[in-house]
């Protein structure tokens, strides 16, 4: 399938608050080549889920940190999301947020539900992100295997919230974008190289100048 480059659905009112991105096959090397474009000052926190078994997340969290202006660091329960961070779900948990009765947004993590082929869940982290911030939330489906993700992104798309997809082309395998386009719940699809661009759109990033 080729980039979308009509205008993105005009629903989102209020401020991008978030970012959901969920990942599969190929996505290692993939995320090497687009976090490490995004600024040290970008505005929102970012929630990844790589799917991974548990004690690689660590690992691939601290080097991408090395890579990246950015913070990465693997999630933990309790974190508060700061803005500008990278978090990336860990191995054998389910990431959900808690905004519950302040402004401030904890991960919580748990091995529930233990049902889930995906531990972590594309959709479990999504769906909560869509539940928490609504038309605040922007989802981001990539390269992978399958249909995880496609709850998550219809959750997003449906509480207004943007959702992009990474295109065919400039996927190792693709199946969870390929599934949320034939949904007709991606506001955009664009290449790999594109995606940083498309986050940092929908940010209203501005970069710092000097005063």
């Amino acid at each position: 399938m080729r980039a979308v480059e009509s205008p993105a659905r005009e629903v989102r009112t209020s401020a991008l608050a978030i970012v959901a991105l969920g990942i599969s096959t190929g996505g290692p090397k993939a995320l090497q080549e687009i976090l490490p474009t995004l600024p040290a000052d970008f505005s929102v926190p970012i929630l990844v889920v790589q799917h991974m078994p548990p004690g690689f997340t660590a690992p691939f969290a601290n080097r991408l940190n090395n890579l990246c202006a950015a913070s990465v660091c693997e999630a933990a329960h309790g974190d508060v999301l700061r803005t500008g961070v990278i978090y990336i779900a860990p191995g054998g948990c389910q990431l959900r947020v808690d905004r519950s009765g302040n402004s401030r947004t904890t991960v919580c993590l748990s091995d529930k539900p233990a049902n889930q082929l995906h531990v972590p869940s594309v959709d479990i982290m999504m769906q909560s992100v869509a539940a928490a911030f609504g038309s605040q939330a922007m989802g981001v489906i990539m390269t992978g295997m399958g249909s995880d993700g496609a709850q998550g992104m219809d959750a997003i798309h449906r509480a207004g919230g943007f959702t992009l997809g990474q295109d065919e082309s400039s996927c190792a395998v693709y199946g969870m974008p390929r599934v949320c386009a034939e949904m007709n719940i991606l506001d955009r699809v664009v290449p790999l190289s594109r995606i940083t661009q498309e986050i940092l759109q929908a940010a209203q990033y501005r970069k710092a100048t000097a005063g």
